[in-house]
């Protein structure tokens, strides 16, 4: 296709080059990031949260379609519910602060509008346009009861014998997938941006749900919403990690071919 954005290189006048990064300084901040159980009572500064989200907000995400939402909860009343949500572990008790971070399936129909604006205004490629235009409804679209979904998957499973065949997302259930796989990108900005300022976070994936979505507030609900994680953060206490890091042999998990 003349406009296909996905193998066709754009002539475009936009050129960001890459700054140079201090590579011991990135290692220590990858390395020394752990799960913390337990922190001091010290109060993170409010800007370093601020900071934190606004770099979950640069993470890589699925065709720009941002799925996702961060909940900072500062309300004392809302965080002892989110605290009893969380089992009353030690690494929601003890943090300073909770962030809730929720993937959502639904949202990228009103984030399509918002980059097809913002591609216009800018005199994007065609091949942009083309792609918001047709190629996201397409695929993101599922239909009433996932009946669009039905007829994809067919489609796809045929075009598959023939034709090199993106296979997903095909199905509600897909969509679920595709929204937590961009949230926990972000996820892990949280974590990383809160360590290399000082402080540490624990993933936490041990709640109940329901009562998480909760205790956001009325005005927070909205349909294909779920919690992907929520994220405790604070200063890291003289036993806050349990113990050394333990990883499985390399070759275990990496093959080269």
């Amino acid at each position: 296709m003349k406009d296909d954005i996905l193998t066709k290189i754009p002539d475009v006048l936009h050129e960001e080059p890459a700054i140079e990064i201090n590579e011991e300084e990135f290692d220590k901040t990858i390395r020394s990031r752990r799960s913390v159980r337990v922190y001091e009572k010290e109060k993170v500064p409010e800007k370093v949260i601020e900071k934190a989200i606004d770099h979950a907000l640069l993470a890589p995400n699925s065709s720009n379609l941002q799925p996702w939402r961060f909940v900072w909860v500062k309300s004392e009343p809302q965080k002892k519910q989110l605290i009893k949500a969380c089992l009353n572990q030690a690494a929601a008790r003890t943090a300073s602060d909770l962030i809730v971070v929720l993937a959502r399936t639904e949202n990228w129909r009103k984030t399509r509008e918002q980059m097809l604006n913002v591609l216009k205004e800018n005199n994007a490629p065609k091949g942009a346009l083309s792609y918001y235009e047709t190629i996201v409804p397409l695929a993101y679209n599922q239909g009433f009861l996932g009946v669009i979904g039905l007829i994809k998957r067919l489609v796809i499973f045929l075009r598959g014998f023939t034709k090199v065949t993106p296979r997903a997302p095909k199905s509600h259930a897909d969509m679920r997938v595709w929204a937590h796989k961009s949230a926990a990108l972000a996820c892990e900005n949280i974590m990383l941006s809160l360590r290399a300022q000082g402080y540490d976070s624990c993933p936490m994936e041990g709640f109940d749900e329901v009562r998480v979505l909760k205790c956001l507030g009325p005005n927070l609900q909205e349909k294909g919403q779920e919690v992907c994680m929520v994220i405790s953060a604070g200063k890291r206490a003289k036993n806050g990690v349990y113990g050394p890091q333990i990883r499985m042999p390399r070759e275990q998990f990496v093959s080269i071919l």
